[in-house]
């Protein structure tokens, strides 16, 4: 029975393991809207790995995810490879590191729903909203704490006048604010969906 069970589990993740690899290197993980805000889908398989699959699962769907970032920043993205001449280290970390933290995290607190017979249809979404919330976060924390003078140039080309610090974070967030918000109901809405087939489907509860 518990060969049956972790088989089950490993195609489960190589699944979403294969869903996050489709969503980042093809056009099907980025919607490109009228007014500019780009919005990306690879988040979602991490919600729902991490929901469905619990914690350990969603850190390695989000390191997955991550190192697709990092792997972007040898020529894909323009400003990811500029990071990465900058800083390697830095680059890793703030793509793969903080990705990881990103699967953990929803999962972690899922499982503190369960354990309070309060795992329904609210914490589900709540975790599927805190996926791409703590991605936004995390990423423009780690930017802001390793590539603060990079950033702080590109905040004065865009129009910032402040002198640094927690302002500086402050625009750097608001830079991203929209396409944050919008990741964020995106993954809500259909991370929960799939959770709740899933977890009527597999009979996890």
């Amino acid at each position: 029975m518990n060969n049956k069970v972790n088989v089950g589990r490993m195609a489960e993740i190589g699944l979403l393991t294969a869903i996050v690899l489709i969503l980042a290197f093809t056009p099907l993980g980025y919607l490109k809207t009228p007014w500019g805000v780009e919005i990306t889908f690879i988040v979602v398989p991490v919600a729902v790995g991490s929901v469905i699959l619990g914690p350990k699962a969603g850190a390695f769907l989000g390191f997955v995810f991550g190192m697709t970032s990092f792997v972007q920043c040898f020529g894909a993205n323009p400003m990811g490879a500029m990071l990465l001449q900058l800083n390697p280290v830095g680059t890793f970390v703030v793509c793969v590191v903080a990705r990881v933290v990103v699967g953990w995290l929803p999962g972690l607190i899922y499982q503190l729903f369960k354990k309070a017979k309060k795992a329904n249809v609210f914490s589900v979404g709540l975790c599927c909203l805190l996926t791409p919330v703590t991605n936004t976060v995390l990423y423009i924390i780690g930017n802001y704490l390793i590539f603060s003078d990079t950033w702080m140039d590109m905040a004065v080309a865009g129009g910032y006048n402040g002198e640094g610090g927690i302002s500086l974070l402050i625009f750097m967030l608001a830079m991203v604010a929209v396409n944050g918000i919008v990741e964020a109901i995106s993954c809500m809405f259909i991370g929960t969906a799939v959770c709740k087939a899933l977890q009527k489907t597999l009979h996890k509860n």
